[in-house]
C-alpha cells in the first residue's frame, strides 16, 4: 500500500510538471516573437538596441511578459547575419529588428513577408531595401544614421579658418562611405574650399595613404567604417605630427583620434525604431507605406586633449 501511494505521488508530480510545461508553452506560443540581430557589438549599435527595447517596454511590450526577444550577434560576419536571419524567418518570428545595413540586407534576403525594422541604415533606397526613401513599398521600414555631414564639414572651417583644401578619406570597400563622399565633396565646395579625396581598400594601406595625404590637404574629414575606425589612432598620430587634425563622421572615433564632430544619439535612433515597431505590432502601420526616418538633433563632441595639443579653441556659441 505504501509503495502504491509513493508511485501515485510520483505520477501526480510528473503530471503536474507536464501540465505546468504545457501551460508555460501555451503562454510562450502566444507571445509575439521579435528577433534582434546586430552586425557587431559596438557602443553606438548597443545603444540603438537598448533604445529599441526600452521603447517597447515603455509601451507595454516587455520581454518575457507579452513578447519574447531573441538577440543574436553576427560578430562582424555577413554570412553569420544571413544564417541568423534565415533562422528567424524559418521560425516564423513576428518581427525582425535589424541593426546596421548588413543585418537589414540579410533579413530582407530571408523574408519578404515578416516586418523588418531597420536601424542605423544610412540609405535604405541605395541599399535596395526599399523602393524609395519616400515610400518603402516593401516589408522594410528604416531609421537612417546618415551623419550630419554638412555640419561636420562646416566644423572643419570653424576649427581652422585658414584651411583651403579639405582631404576626404574613405574606404573603397564600404558602399555607405562612398555615398558619403559625394555629399562631403559638395559640402566642401559650398564653403568655397577644394575637396581632395583619398581611399583605402584594406587596413594595410592606411599608413601609406595617410602619409601621402597629409601633404596634399590642410585638414581632413574621415568617413568612418570598420577599416577607418580601427585606424583612427594611427591616422591621428600622423596628422598631429604635421599640426593637422581630422573630423570623423562618427562620434565613436573621437576617443581614438578625431578632434571633434557633430554626432547623433543612437539610443534615440533605437527609440524611433521602437515606436515604428509598436505601431506595426498594433496594426496601425504598414511598412510598405512608410518613409525612411532621420534624427534631426545632433550634438557636438570634442577631444579636449587633442584640441589643447593643437591650441585650438571651440567657439563658445558652439559648446
Amino acid at each position: 500500500m505504501k509503495n502504491y501511494i509513493k508511485i501515485l505521488f510520483v505520477v501526480l508530480i510528473i503530471i503536474s510538471c507536464i501540465i505546468g510545461f504545457m501551460i508555460y508553452k501555451k503562454k510562450e506560443d502566444k507571445m509575439l516573437k521579435i528577433g534582434i540581430m546586430q552586425i557587431v557589438e559596438y557602443d553606438a549599435l548597443d545603444k540603438a538596441r537598448q533604445g529599441f527595447i526600452d521603447e517597447l517596454k515603455s509601451q507595454r511590450y516587455e520581454d518575457g511578459k507579452n513578447i519574447r526577444i531573441d538577440f543574436k550577434n553576427a560578430e562582424g560576419d555577413f554570412s553569420n547575419a544571413q544564417t541568423i536571419a534565415n533562422n528567424f524567418s524559418n521560425s516564423n518570428y513576428d518581427m525582425i529588428f535589424a541593426i546596421s545595413t548588413p543585418c537589414s540586407l540579410a533579413a530582407k534576403n530571408a523574408t519578404s513577408t515578416i516586418p523588418i525594422v531597420g536601424c542605423a541604415v544610412t540609405n535604405p533606397e541605395m541599399s535596395g531595401l526599399v523602393n524609395s526613401n519616400q515610400k518603402s513599398g516593401t516589408n522594410f521600414v528604416g531609421v537612417s544614421d546618415l551623419s550630419p555631414i554638412r555640419e561636420q564639414i562646416s566644423l572643419i572651417k570653424v576649427l581652422d579658418p585658414n584651411a583651403k583644401k579639405i582631404g576626404i578619406l574613405y574606404s573603397s570597400n564600404d558602399a555607405t562611405s562612398q555615398y558619403g563622399v559625394d555629399i562631403a565633396k559638395e559640402e566642401v565646395k559650398k564653403l568655397g574650399l577644394i575637396p581632395v579625396t583619398f581611399n583605402v581598400s584594406n587596413p594595410e594601406e592606411i599608413k601609406q595613404v595617410t602619409e601621402h595625404m597629409v601633404n596634399q590637404a590642410d585638414e581632413f574629414f574621415i568617413l568612418i567604417d570598420k577599416t577607418t575606425y580601427s585606424a583612427m589612432p594611427q591616422i591621428s598620430e600622423i596628422l598631429l605630427k604635421s599640426g593637422k587634425f581630422a573630423v570623423p563622421s562618427d562620434e565613436g572615433a573621437i576617443s581614438s583620434g578625431g578632434i571633434a564632430t557633430y554626432g547623433m544619439d543612437y539610443y534615440q535612433l533605437g527609440k524611433i525604431s521602437g515606436q515604428q515597431a509598436v505601431k506595426i505590432l498594433k496594426g496601425e502601420l504598414n511598412p510598405q507605406d512608410t518613409q525612411t526616418q532621420y534624427l534631426e538633433d545632433t550634438k557636438l563632441i570634442s577631444n579636449k586633449e587633442l584640441l589643447d595639443k593643437l591650441n585650438i579653441k571651440i567657439p563658445s556659441n558652439l559648446e
